[in-house]
């Protein structure tokens, strides 16, 4: 039966298509290096490939965020992860010592800056990462270069997208890296604390007046997120109402115009790292003083969160959420007080 599963499973290499170049891996440069790399790449194909052979009798198979079917033989020994968030979650989930490599701005926790970088989020340098030999590599769907995410999948190694779009989702990652990583014991406690500190923001914001809400991720051009990202979802959470969550695109670009005549009650966006309560806002928000009769700048309701506590889908998302609840508290302690209530929707 072994060896009848082994010849279903033996890989078969592609002739004539040599190691992919450009993309942020980098071009190879000489036929030698090039030919070099592309033996390098179907030995950890068949390497990969022979691992987890057959699916049949994998003792680990879980469903990703995007919908795909992960299959490991064994816990995953080497991982790669290619979003800082996804950094945090391994770690989050006890896997951390399996860490090989990670992107640009993977600085949190303090260990994961000395990990060996594989790109940024523009770019993956491909040849690094089949020379730290992963047996797992956790991606940013939305994030990542899907070609080049291709171009790994070629090579047999096995992907886990991770892109949580609500909130109790990051749990969801928790427990499923603890699966694949062997750690389930330390993942689901995490998972478990995770969803209490949800559940307690929940009970405590959800069913106030509501507040609307134009969150700003950038302010040239001026974009937002929409109804299906996760930061819709902690408005949300804390009583509040994204006033762009209709668009289509899961970042619009949105024109000041659009902006004013929605007439949000706050605006948030975020800067780098913690501040103090009393620091000086981004540029970016106070822009918007040259609209004195909005809503939210005539009722000082501009708030800047920390952008790796609410920008980045992991553990430490609750503690964005957390912020964020208490400003849009702020925003319904300032109203008049014969106002009950936020506006009608226009």
């Amino acid at each position: 039966m072994k060896a009848l599963a082994a010849a279903h499973c033996k890989p078969v290499p592609r002739t004539g298509q040599p190691w992919p170049t450009g993309g942020g891996g980098g071009a190879i440069g000489t036929t030698r290096k090039r030919q070099g790399w592309l033996r390098a790449g179907f030995a950890l194909a068949f390497g990969v490939a022979l691992s987890v052979c057959p699916r049949a009798y994998a003792s680990i198979s879980i469903v990703d965020d995007a919908g795909d079917r992960i299959t490991l033989a064994a816990p995953a020994r080497r991982v790669i992860a290619l979003s800082p968030h996804a950094v945090e979650l391994v770690y989050a989930a006890g896997g951390g010592a399996k860490l090989v490599g990670a992107v640009s701005y993977s600085d949190y926790p303090s260990a994961a800056k000395t990990l060996p970088r594989v790109g940024d989020n523009n770019a993956l340098d491909l040849e690094r990462i089949v020379a730290l030999r992963p047996d797992l590599v956790i991606v940013w769907r939305h994030g990542n270069d899907e070609r080049q995410l291709d171009r790994l999948r070629a090579l047999g190694i096995a992907l886990y997208h991770s892109e949580p779009r609500k909130i109790d989702d990051v749990a969801t990652d928790l427990t499923a890296l603890g699966t694949l990583l062997g750690t389930a014991s330390q993942a689901d406690a995490a998972a478990a604390q995770y969803r209490a500190n949800v559940a307690a923001l929940r009970a405590r914001y959800a069913k106030r007046a509501p507040v609307s809400v134009f969150y700003q991720v950038w302010d040239d051009p001026l974009m937002t997120l929409n109804g299906t990202h996760v930061v819709s979802d902690i408005i949300a959470l804390c009583g509040g109402r994204n006033v762009f969550a209709r668009l289509a695109p899961l970042v619009p670009t949105v024109s000041t115009e659009a902006v004013v005549a929605a007439d949000p009650e706050a605006i948030v966006a975020t800067r780098q790292g913690p501040t103090a309560a009393d620091a000086p806002l981004p540029n970016g928000l106070t822009a918007w003083r040259a609209w004195p009769r909005m809503t939210a700048v005539a009722r000082g309701n501009l708030f800047a969160l920390d952008g790796d506590l609410i920008n980045r889908p992991g553990p430490r998302l609750v503690q964005g959420a957390a912020q964020l609840c208490r400003d849009l508290d702020m925003a319904r302690a300032r109203r008049p007080s014969d106002t009950l209530g936020p506006r009608p929707v226009r």
